[in-house]
């Protein structure tokens, strides 16, 4: 493909004004999705996702049946969800089958749909005020929605108008009643919906979904605190406290509010200042918030991690803060993607780092269906456009084309094996000269950057944590060349973690597996001490994924005469989504020796 075609396939795809683009005040905006492929460990996500996940669910009978009978008095099963994945990841291959697939479920979807335009799993008397029924209902309004904003579907958007003025019609006529009936507290119980109404009045412009918003809802107004621990009505549900934030922060796009940035803001003071951010970029013990840094069974809700990297990117988006993008891929490489079996096919709820973890049991409800959501969404975070020119997110493999003024575009291909090495190749080719800035994150964790464009140095190239801004004028056939020196880390432990090591390179942790060690079967992991000095690595490892990384040290098994005693383990170590992972922290000799560091992201100085 010539640099003609690809800028011939962009004005093809341009999509149409209701998509997301650059509007408001944000600094950045994202890029269609059909003008990105990802290669790399994000790439073989997002390819495992589609074909050994979405592609092999059994929809006729695990998703569609409960909404043809209609008969259940409560439940969930995330069939919007999943619909909102399929279409996503339909857009992104652009594959017959995907598409395909993607139509015969929105079709079976909209033929559950009643003539009074409820499209739901429960008997008429326990409609709307039963508990996740509104939740249900507004993941279905928000997939049907995408289903017309990506490709066209005027049935989709005609069910989701249906549905949307159904809820709305229900519970206006009743404001006060609570859905859920006050078990929980009502934002958790109809998860989504705010969501899913700002996307129908994105792609309609009716008023009565914005309203719905700012006067039912009262989203301007929503401020509530970070409440930790799981009691009452369960205040400080990590998932549906963030799934709001985002709500707020993209209804502050067409109505700008200090208040409206507020909540997701002090999400971020909490995550980064208060301990509410664990070392593998998960939040949250059994769903709601927690500050205690332990890192057992319920540890990491990969609904709740899915949320974090979307306010993130919408954050991100706002206010240009690479901190956001540094936080996102420390979710995403670990988190995110242990919370998914190596080969696609099986989700967890929860991604503990102190312990074993285990996989749901099935394909419906809830973090199933957000984390097939969440990968199909990652394209979009890889570059941004910006007001004078593109922003560079992620590091992967990749080919991003971003309009430029002027009937000019840019494609943007990095080439790179990040986060398993630090040199990323940038081939920056506009299809005519044009000045513009080119943004790079340049991570906390790397201490020395270097940038060359062209093969010549910059000769002061901005600090770690921020981003670097290259402008210039571009031709076809520019390089960058991105250098981030990637040295091991011993990251100190806070809180329950106190006097133990995490032991990072880049972006990625490593764990320990039981199951890689005979000699560790009946072993306590947790009272193993490391000795530092003989980290070696990395070393290539495959068990986790293709081109994967580990690194080797040497231990004092529990209760060993340390240091002088004779170290008897020879442990290998694996990147955290290794599905035997099973410990994280470390005891050490001297907890307070030289080397060891604070985490980049949650122990820094007030900006």
């Amino acid at each position: 493909m010539t640099r003609w075609d690809w800028f011939a396939a962009l004005i093809l795809f341009t999509p149409p004004a209701f998509l997301e683009t650059a509007i408001g005040a944000d600094a950045l905006s994202p890029v269609d999705v059909r003008q990105v492929t990802v290669g790399g460990e994000i790439g073989r996500r997002i390819e495992v996702t589609c074909r050994n996940n979405l592609m092999v669910l059994d929809l006729e009978k695990d998703f569609l049946p409960p909404f043809r009978k209609k008969e259940r008095a409560e439940g969930y099963i995330g069939l919007g969800k999943t619909v909102d994945a399929a279409v996503r990841l339909a857009a992104y291959f652009r594959d017959p089958a995907v598409i395909e697939r993607k139509r015969e479920l929105v079709a079976a979807t909209i033929a559950a749909q009643e003539a009074d335009g409820y499209l739901g799993l429960l008997r008429s008397e326990a409609r709307v005020f039963a508990l996740w029924d509104i939740h249900e209902m507004g993941y279905l309004i928000y997939g049907l929605t995408s289903d017309y904003q990506f490709f066209g579907e005027k049935a989709s958007l005609n069910a989701a108008r249906k549905l949307a003025n159904y809820v709305i019609d229900r519970w206006s006529a009743e404001p006060e009643r609570k859905p859920g009936g006050g078990m929980i507290t009502v934002h958790m119980a109809v998860t989504g919906v705010e969501s899913a109404m700002l996307a129908l009045h994105s792609a309609t412009g009716d008023q009565r979904y914005l309203d719905f918003c700012t006067h039912l809802r009262k989203l301007p107004d929503w401020d509530a605190r970070i409440v930790t621990g799981r009691h009452g009505p369960i205040a400080g549900h990590a998932y549906a406290h963030m799934c709001r934030c985002v709500a707020q922060l993209r209804l502050n796009r067409l109505q700008p509010d200090p208040r409206l940035l507020k909540p997701a803001r002090d999400v971020m003071d909490f995550l980064t200042r208060h301990n509410g951010l664990v070392i593998t970029g998960a939040c949250g013990d059994h769903e709601c918030w927690h500050d205690t840094q332990e890192g057992t069974l319920n540890l990491g809700e990969t609904c709740a991690t899915a949320y974090l990297i979307r306010m993130l990117d919408e954050l991100l988006r706002i206010e240009g803060n690479p901190l956001y993008g540094d936080v996102m891929e420390r979710a995403i490489y670990n988190a995110l993607f242990a919370a998914q079996s190596p080969d696609g096919r099986r989700i967890r709820y929860y991604s503990p780092f102190d312990g074993p973890r285990e996989y749901f049991q099935g394909d419906t409800y809830c973090c199933p269906c957000n984390y097939r959501r969440i990968v199909a969404e990652l394209p979009r975070m890889v570059c941004y456009q910006v007001p004078d020119g593109a922003a560079v997110n992620l590091y992967t493999p990749s080919t991003v084309t971003i309009p430029l003024a002027a009937d000019n575009a840019v494609q943007i291909r990095q080439e790179t094996k990040y986060p398993h090495d630090g040199l990323v190749v940038l081939r920056v080719d506009p299809v005519r000269p044009a000045e513009f800035k080119l943004y790079l994150r340049l991570p906390r964790w790397c201490d020395a950057p270097a940038v060359a464009v062209n093969g010549e140095a910059l000769p002061s190239p901005a600090p770690a944590g921020s981003l670097l801004a290259i402008a210039r004028t571009w031709k076809a056939g520019d390089t960058v060349r991105l250098e981030l020196p990637m040295t091991w880390r011993l990251v100190k432990g806070r809180q329950a973690q106190a006097g133990r090591v995490a032991v990072m390179r880049g972006p990625l942790v490593f764990c320990l597996s039981r199951g890689k060690h005979e000699k560790l079967a009946k072993t306590d992991l947790r009272l193993i001490v490391i000795d530092p000095d003989t980290l070696q690595g990395p070393v290539s490892d495959d068990s986790v994924h293709p081109g994967g990384l580990a690194c080797r040290l040497q231990a004092w098994e529990p209760g060993a005469w340390y240091p002088m005693g004779k170290k008897t383990l020879d442990l290998t170590l694996t990147e955290f989504p290794d599905p035997a992972g099973e410990a994280v922290y470390f005891k050490v000799p001297d907890p307070h020796a030289a080397g060891f560091v604070d985490d980049e992201l949650c122990c820094r100085p007030r900006e």
